[in-house]
């Protein structure tokens, strides 16, 4: 059996009408930024389920919903709802919970389900609670024997394995080891009879004897015990003398359990190692096989006290074994390196007030694109999972130029928790339809995505005298409305420049000086990686600066056909291409140097030719807090 289904509803952030989650029968990682819902999610499970090391699980107040901009605590809820539904329930796990069971008839046969509930209401500033399971007024409390059965594995985040491994009363290693097969004997077990073993060794030693009897040289044992009796005998009533003796340990098998350590072979390992042994310790009840009960682990944050491969080690063991065994996982990770390595239908992405799974019957993605996202989502991709707000980019020039406009602008994209993808091509379609929903009255994303993409018509053959003919702009509104049509949809739209490429575009706007500067100083780049941009070397930039313009002039050049032989001639000239990013790189210093700020500002955002970037920069930052254009 497994959790297929949670509801939850004015249980913190959730409202209502709540939210309603369908979870994967293996693995399941949730990631988002902070305070987007992902522990609220693994505490409303701990509610109704409990958890196998019986942590303290109670509802507060605060965890009443209050609603975004509400100043009274008149608008507070006064009920909480959490549901969980346990499908694909064997013969074996339903016959201990046959009486709370409810069926359904599913291709022809009989599928049985446990719902359970969980109700909070609260009068003043108490607070009452039950679980139930069943549906409606059939619904019954549950007993201590099923409660057992449905207890979740919790691994707290910022754990302290060290403790929880070491021996303690209580201790959950004793709680794992406890509920092995390997320690069901507990009358006669192997450890037992060593520990009683043990236990005649130590009377016998302080006893002055061996454990043939016979008398040992060291004495000081008996000794030291004879003057502690000799005090308690001092101590003690003549009717009833008190008397003691060394042991190691009770002859039960919990508490000898209490008394072990799980430690590693070398020595002093850090907090990473001891973080995986203890999952390591958990898996092993989890994985027990005469349990007919639930395996379920809640993980928050996996990642916790591991370095970058580790991590990568541990959640491809983790989601090779819920694929493999009858296991189910929930993690909770702020990691961009663990969020690229899982297989996406396994991610839950949490945003306002929502969690959207990326399983394929929930989102436009095909499987080509699953496919293709597992080929190529890295780390610095998988960031837009954490984002506020996402700008598609399809070269490491706009990868460069677009963080560094976005400052000049007055809006710097990290203030606005925006990221920038460069997804090294035009395949926007696949990558976006991750932020698309197929029922979007279900919930959509909140997250805008701004695709900037070239329009790519050459623009020679259009140039006129003074400007473009209209059967350019013929083709461009055509080619305009074919891009949008293919992309834009939901929170995902396309800002198209207006006539060609992007370093095209710029040489058009006010920006040329700047650009044509930093085209001339890519070129001395790319030849000397040695030297770099030397001071003589920037004079020479300056010199031919004034050589083009003259030539320009001398051709009485208009400013398409500037833009294009810049573009053409210079940038992409064949057998003498300039690299795109390192001019990329470039212009974004000049912009930074800049001393004239205000002046540039003004003319970024008046500047026709440039206006679809800085649409694109309002667009992404407006969930943030920016204004759309």
């Amino acid at each position: 059996m497994y959790l297929s289904e949670v509801s939850i509803t004015n249980f913190r952030k959730f409202g209502e009408p709540g939210l309603q989650l369908n979870l994967n029968k293996g693995f399941n990682l949730f990631v988002g930024e902070n305070d987007s819902g992902k522990t609220t999610v693994i505490d409303a499970i701990k509610l109704v389920l409990g958890t196998q090391s019986n942590d303290f699980n109670r509802i507060e107040i605060d965890d009443f919903h209050f609603p975004n901009g509400s100043t009274s605590e008149r608008d507070r809820a006064t009920t909480v709802e959490i549901s969980c539904v346990i499908r694909e329930i064997s013969l074996d796990e339903a016959k201990h919970l046959l009486e709370w069971l409810s069926f359904e008839k599913n291709n022809g046969k009989t599928e049985y389900i446990l719902h359970l509930t969980y109700n909070a209401r609260r009068q003043g500033k108490k607070i009452f609670y039950d679980v139930k399971a069943g549906m409606g007024e059939g619904a019954k409390l549950l007993n201590s024997e099923v409660r057992n059965r449905i207890k979740a594995t919790y691994l707290k985040p910022l754990r302290d394995a060290n403790t929880e491994l070491a021996p303690r009363k209580n201790s959950r290693l004793s709680q794992i080891l406890s509920s092995h097969s390997a320690f069901e004997n507990e009358d006669s077990h192997f450890l037992i009879e060593t520990f009683r073993e043990a236990n005649n060794k130590i009377d016998l030693y302080f006893k002055g004897k061996d454990s043939d009897e016979r008398k040992l040289p060291d004495q000081e044992g008996k000794n030291l015990l004879e003057d502690i009796n000799t005090y308690l005998e001092k101590f003690s009533n003549k009717n009833n003398v008190l008397e003691s003796g060394f042991k190691v340990s009770d002859l039960k098998l919990r508490y000898i359990l209490e008394r072990l350590s799980l430690q590693f072979s070398s020595e002093k390992p850090g907090l990473g190692s001891h973080n995986v042994l203890f999952i390591a310790a958990e898996l092993l009840l989890l994985k027990r096989e005469k349990f007919d009960g639930l395996k379920l682990a809640l993980i928050e944050e996996i990642e916790a006290h591991l370095h970058t491969q580790a991590q990568i080690r541990l959640i491809e063991y983790l989601q090779e074994e819920a694929e493999n065994s009858n296991i189910q996982l929930l993690l909770t990770t702020h990691s961009t390196g663990l969020s690229s390595k899982i297989k996406l239908e396994n991610l839950f992405i949490c945003n306002n007030e929502n969690i959207f799974s990326m399983r394929p019957d929930e989102t436009e993605l095909l499987i080509g694109d699953y496919l293709f996202l597992e080929r190529f989502l890295d780390a610095t991709k998988a960031d837009m999972f954490f984002a506020q707000g996402v700008i598609m980019v399809e070269g490491d020039a706009e990868n460069l130029i677009i963080p560094a406009l976005s400052r000049v602008i007055d809006k710097p994209l990290s203030q606005y928790g925006v990221t920038v993808l460069n997804v090294g091509s035009t395949a926007f379609l696949r990558y976006s339809r991750i932020f698309r929903r197929k029922n979007i009255e279900e919930g959509q994303f909140a997250i805008p995505v701004a695709c900037i993409t070239d329009l790519d018509i050459d623009t020679e053959k259009y140039i006129g005298d003074e400007k473009l003919d209209t059967a350019f702009y013929e083709k461009r509104t055509e080619k305009v409305s074919s891009i949008k049509k293919r992309i834009d949809g939901q929170m995902v739209k396309t800002f198209i420049s207006p006539f060609w490429t992007l370093e095209h575009d710029i040489a058009l706007s006010g920006l040329r000086p700047l650009l044509i500067k930093a085209v001339l100083q890519a070129k001395k780049i790319q030849n000397s990686d040695e030297y770099g941009l030397t001071d003589k070397k920037n004079e020479t930039v300056e010199e031919e600066i004034k050589i083009l313009e003259a030539q320009w002039n001398a051709k009485r050049y208009n400013e398409y056909q500037i833009a294009y032989d810049i573009y053409k001639n210079i940038i992409t000239k064949k057998q003498n291409k300039i690299s795109k990013a390192i001019i990329g790189q470039c212009f974004a210093s000049l912009l930074g140097q800049y001393e004239d700020k205000e002046g540039l500002k003004k003319l970024i955002l008046e500047d026709k030719y440039i206006k679809y970037l800085v649409n694109a920069i309002n667009y992404a930052t407006s969930q943030g807090g920016g204004n759309i254009d």
